[in-house]
């Protein structure tokens, strides 16, 4: 009794059930995002996902919405923090420390990544 137990035990939580779990997770894109508020609190999120590109990545996670435009998304909302237009408040997306020459939607990701997204004021 208590070696079917054993076994059982062995193959629910052993290295069968481990090698399952990173079987599960093989092909899978992981990337960090940070959001830096409007009052400079940043906040960090890693990111596993099998999406292609940053847009769908970070909607996946419900961390951006916005409003449609011939280039794509205007991403208005972060992190539930939407930018003031009034106040001339928009989202600077950087990759690495260094400004993205795309947007969500063209910025294809690669595992090990690092984005950003930080609210601006003055255009």
């Amino acid at each position: 009794m208590v070696a079917a137990a054993a076994v059982c035990a062995y193959f629910l939580w052993g290295p069968p059930a481990q090698k399952r779990a990173a079987e599960a997770d093989a092909g899978k894109t992981h990337i960090t995002f940070v959001v830096v508020h409007g009052d400079k609190s940043t906040k960090e999120f890693a990111i596993s996902t099998d999406k292609t590109t940053l847009r769908d990545a970070l909607e996946q996670e419900g961390l951006i919405a916005g409003s449609e435009s011939e280039y794509g998304l205007y991403v208005l909302t972060v992190d539930g923090e939407t930018a003031d237009e009034a106040q001339q408040q928009w989202w600077c997306l950087t990759k690495d420390g260094e400004m993205s020459p795309t947007g969500v939607d063209d910025t294809v990701i690669a595992d090990g990544e690092h984005y950003e997204f930080e609210l601006k004021t003055g255009w």
